[in-house]
């Protein structure tokens, strides 16, 4: 019986890597391996950083969550994702302690409508897709929206993640 009860975990937790992999573009366990190896840091280290707790991120990590319920929490792994891609092999410590930093001070907010539609109409005069999508929103959901398209549409969440990585341009 052991082994139909491991065999069907087993399953189950490959099924949520999978879908981990259609909502975020790869399992988790594999993005935060990457940004704890890139910044040389602990998984805790991390799970403070994004705005949730270590138990959380670890049993996201291990799929026994597929997904991140918090959309901010979400904005900044995809913040803190894009940011590492720039940091030297070795990052100074005292700039990954910035980053992280400058990534756990990050917010989301829900600006409604009009606000939305206020930022749209300034954000038209500069002429560029990634102000224009400043303009609708801001970066913590359009880094949002770049996870959600990512699979399907790579091309269109890039250009959500570089709108979302230059907020004030």
């Amino acid at each position: 019986m052991a082994d139909a009860d491991g065999e069907a975990t087993s399953a189950w937790l490959i099924e949520n890597r999978e879908r981990q992999r259609e909502l975020y573009g790869a399992p988790l366990g594999d993005r935060v391996r990457r940004l704890t190896g890139a910044l040389g840091i602990s998984q805790a280290r991390l799970a403070r950083t994004l705005g949730i707790s270590p138990a959380m991120l670890s049993q996201l990590v291990s799929a026994r969550r597929v997904k991140i319920g918090d959309p901010a929490v979400l904005a900044r792994m995809l913040m803190l994702d894009h940011r590492c891609h720039g940091l030297p092999r070795t990052p100074d410590p005292r700039a990954v302690e910035t980053l992280l930093g400058e990534i756990s001070r990050a917010r989301w907010q829900w600006n409604g409508p009009r606000t939305a539609a206020r930022r749209a109409r300034r954000a038209a005069a500069d002429g560029t897709a990634a102000a224009a999508l400043r303009g609708v929103t801001d970066p913590a959901r359009l880094a949002a929206a770049a996870a959600a398209l990512g699979p399907s549409f790579p091309e269109l969440a890039e250009v959500l993640r570089q709108a979302a990585s230059r907020p004030g341009a």
